[in-house]
């Protein structure tokens, strides 16, 4: 459930395929994402999750499997 959110994100925010999106795929090599991007990115997701993602935290995110892994065990819902 929240990977399919996350990809339905990531395809609108960086105009990326829905194949494109696993859970491997690293948000800056693989689909594109540049540091105006991540920004973008991570305000969408705290809006869609109800979540706060700090700034150190935002560094160790690398895959689409990291932000899913931080939505879990970070998320208010």
């Amino acid at each position: 459930m929240i990977f399919e959110k996350v990809r339905e994100i990531l395809m609108d925010q960086l105009d990326v395929e829905e194949d494109a999106v696993t859970m491997d795929s690293n948000i800056q090599n693989d689909l594109g994402a540049d540091s105006l991007d991540i920004v973008d990115l991570v305000m969408a997701l705290e809006e869609e999750f109800d979540c706060d993602i700090p700034d150190e935290e935002i560094e160790n995110i690398k895959t689409v499997g990291d932000i899913v892994k931080y939505i879990e065990s970070n998320s208010n819902d």
